[in-house]
């Protein structure tokens, strides 16, 4: 499915506001509040703000297509970093749109590389894995390693993995739009 891109920031935080109250595929945090954990442990790793802004908005596209709690168990990948690259083209450049396009390949890429990864994984994780392709192979891996955005990738992933906390306090969305406006596209 096809979804017109954010014309604004204002739009676009105005839709992740009203939207992210779902719960997140599974885990036990809302869409919003597992953005907002994701946006502040990469805030809290020293990250810049196109990465702070792309572990934010990384699983935009699970809002956009309302992903539904039992949408995995039925077996369906619903794409979200593609479809939160398209909605987001028009705002953000590569900083931000590739660490999102890459983030479940990266979760494939630590699954095949790091001992011990896939034992770290949620319930939800797992089930979406094997809907995303499961582990790399090492050809797939050689490959996902080489890519300049590889390592912005592995450190949303990082947040990604470490943003599914009942109850965590978080700064509010204010905050990360504040943040998120530092790196938007600049006018043509």
């Amino acid at each position: 499915m096809i979804y017109p891109a954010f014309q604004t920031l204002d739009a676009l935080f105005e839709h992740l506001s009203d939207q992210g109250t779902a719960l997140y595929g599974g885990e036990a945090v809302s869409q919003l509040e597992h953005a907002l954990q994701s946006a502040q442990a990469a805030e809290k790793s020293g990250a810049d703000a196109a990465l702070i802004t792309a572990a934010l908005l990384h699983d935009l596209g699970h809002i956009l297509c309302q992903q539904a709690d039992d949408d995995l168990a039925r077996g369906i990948n619903d794409h979200h970093e593609a479809l939160a690259v398209q909605a987001l083209s028009l705002l953000f450049d590569d900083a931000v749109l590739l660490p999102i396009a890459l983030h479940v390949a990266a979760k494939r890429y630590l699954c095949s590389t790091c001992a011990g990864y896939l034992a770290t994984l949620s319930a939800a994780s797992h089930q979406s894995l094997q809907l995303q392709g499961g582990p790399m192979s090492p050809a797939e891996a050689v490959r996902f390693a080489r890519h300049p955005q590889a390592q912005a990738a592995l450190a949303l992933r990082a947040c990604d993995d470490a943003a599914k906390i009942p109850g965590l306090p978080t700064p509010a969305l204010p905050h990360y739009q504040a943040i998120a406006a530092k790196v938007l596209k600049a006018c043509p």
